[in-house]
C-alpha cells in the first residue's frame, strides 16, 4: 500500500522547462508578446476561416481567408505589443537611473541645489 504512493522526490516540481519551445537555437517562450499574438492569431484565423467557410462552401478559398486573419491578427497584435513592451522597458531603465542618482545625491549640497532651483521657478 505504501510502495504504491510517489515519493516527493519522484514529483517534478518544475515542469516548465519541459514546456520550452526552441525555434532557430531560441527559446520562445521568453520573447515577450509572442504568446498572446499566437493565441489571438490562431483562435481569430480560425473562427474568420470557419465562417468564410460556412458562408461559401469553399475549402481552398476558406482556407486562405483564415489564414490571411491569422497572419493580420497576429501582425496587428506583436507590433503595438512590442512597441508598449519596449517603451515600458525604457521608462523602467530611466526610472532605475533616476532613482540611483538620487540614493547619491540624497544628502548633499547638489540636491539642495536642485530644490532651490525648483522653488525659485514656481
Amino acid at each position: 500500500m505504501g510502495e504504491s504512493r510517489e515519493h516527493s522526490e519522484d514529483i517534478d516540481i518544475d515542469p516548465q522547462s519541459e514546456r520550452s519551445l526552441i525555434i532557430f537555437g531560441r527559446d520562445v517562450s521568453t520573447i515577450p508578446c509572442f504568446r498572446n499574438s499566437f493565441l489571438y492569431g490562431i483562435s481569430i484565423g480560425m473562427g474568420v476561416g470557419f465562417l468564410a467557410f460556412l458562408k461559401t462552401s469553399r475549402p481552398q478559398l476558406s482556407t486562405h481567408i483564415g489564414f490571411g486573419s491569422f497572419m493580420a491578427t497576429t501582425l496587428g497584435y506583436w507590433f503595438p505589443c512590442r512597441y508598449n513592451w519596449s517603451k515600458q522597458k525604457f521608462d523602467t531603465a530611466q526610472l532605475q537611473q533616476a532613482l540611483q542618482q538620487q540614493a547619491i545625491y540624497e544628502g548633499t549640497e547638489k540636491e539642495r541645489e536642485k530644490i532651490n532651483a525648483k522653488l525659485e521657478q514656481a
